[in-house]
């Protein structure tokens, strides 16, 4: 999608009283957000919004510059992802209340999203959670599942590093602004995300600090990025638990694993469990449930796979964004010809795209 419509997108974003439901009545009204920025009062009550949000978006769109502020986005290095865009996660657009775009840094869209979990939990983890996370978390990602959760201390952190260490991917949800990574405790690990095999996600816009009653929202796209939660340790009343039922609105599953009786941190799984949760000891547990037992050999098979050295310089110089051929020759150190005749080929095996104006992409 061009800047000059996702502009439209990060401006109407920033008036909060709008939301994600609202959001999509003006979407579903108005053939462009553009239109729906620049609507009257009259044009904005017949696409269903109520008389006092009317108002308070007259008033608050006079003073935001969407250049300006699609500039600022643009800076820090963040990519918008809109309900139109073929980046969108698919799970995602499922719910009722998806957010009409989403704020990214890093690599969020990749074969293995199709295959996400989420892993969440308490901030005050014992030695149990803490080992229960590490190899749960971790052979899950060696089976080829993304995992998702929410960049808190205690599980979530845990997850998301025991994640990488396998080598693994895995998203990050915030309740907050990008620029704004919370908790400040987990900001080398956000870092270490981005530099490896992650993403960080959120639908605030920049400058949202991490309010309390931001992160419902925030577990609603944990759940809904995933095929499942699964719960390791949480109290009776906790995000962890609002992740679970998030899920169980969304139609998802809910695994949990269970913990000490005694433990007040095992309450929210043990209660799970007898609710009807799927009881967890292992990542093989989760896999035959979802029937993903195969998902790591069905990623493998998908991969495009070289057929010879030529076509392997070509996929490692080639990614989603178009290149020329002439960068590719360059990139490849290939001649011309060689370039040419090889791309021809791929073509016709289905590997990689041409678009046209001698511009390739490699085929997902």
């Amino acid at each position: 999608m061009e800047n000059k419509e996702i502009k439209y997108y990060n401006a109407l974003n920033l008036i909060t009283e709008i939301g994600a439901n609202r959001f999509k009545k003006l979407l579903a009204y108005f053939p462009s957000a553009k239109l729906a920025w620049e609507a009257s009062a009259s044009e904005l009550k017949k696409a269903g919004l109520e008389e006092n949000i009317i108002n308070t978006l007259i008033e608050k769109r006079s003073g935001i510059s969407p250049d300006k502020e699609l500039e600022k986005v643009i800076r820090a290095g963040i990519e918008i992802v809109t309900l139109k865009d073929s980046k969108y996660p698919k799970l995602l657009k499922e719910i009722y209340d998806s957010p009409a775009l989403l704020y990214v840094k890093g690599d969020l869209l990749r074969l293995e999203d199709e295959f996400c979990l989420a892993v969440v939990g308490t901030r005050k983890l014992s030695s149990y959670g803490r080992q229960v996370t590490s190899v749960i978390t971790r052979d899950l990602a060696q089976a080829g599942l993304s995992i998702t959760s929410g960049l808190a201390l205690g599980i979530d952190a845990l997850a998301h590093k025991a994640a990488l260490e396998a080598q693994g991917k895995t998203i990050a949800v915030l309740g907050c602004g990008l620029d704004r990574v919370y908790p400040v405790a987990n900001q080398k690990l956000a870092q270490d995300m981005l530099t490896k095999r992650g993403a960080i996600v959120s639908e605030f816009p920049l400058g949202t600090p991490p309010l309390k009653h931001h992160f419902p929202f925030r577990n609603r796209i944990i759940s809904g990025l995933s095929l499942g939660v699964l719960v390791i340790e949480a109290a009776e009343i906790s995000g962890a638990l609002i992740t679970a039922r998030s899920a169980l609105e969304q139609n998802r599953e809910v695994f949990a694993v269970p913990g000490n009786i005694y433990s007040p941190t095992s309450v929210g799984p043990n209660n799970l469990i007898k609710m009807g949760a799927k009881l967890v000891t292992s990542a093989q547990d989760i896999l035959e449930e979802l029937n993903l037992t195969k998902a790591y050999q069905f990623i493998e098979t998908k991969k495009i796979v070289p057929d010879t050295k030529e076509e392997a310089k070509i996929l490692e110089a080639l990614g989603s964004e178009p290149i020329h051929i002439d960068d590719l020759v360059k990139a490849t150190e290939l001649p011309t010809s060689t370039v040419s005749s090889t791309l021809t080929m791929m073509e016709m095996k289905g590997k990689v795209k041409n678009l046209g104006g001698m511009q390739y992409v490699i085929a997902r």
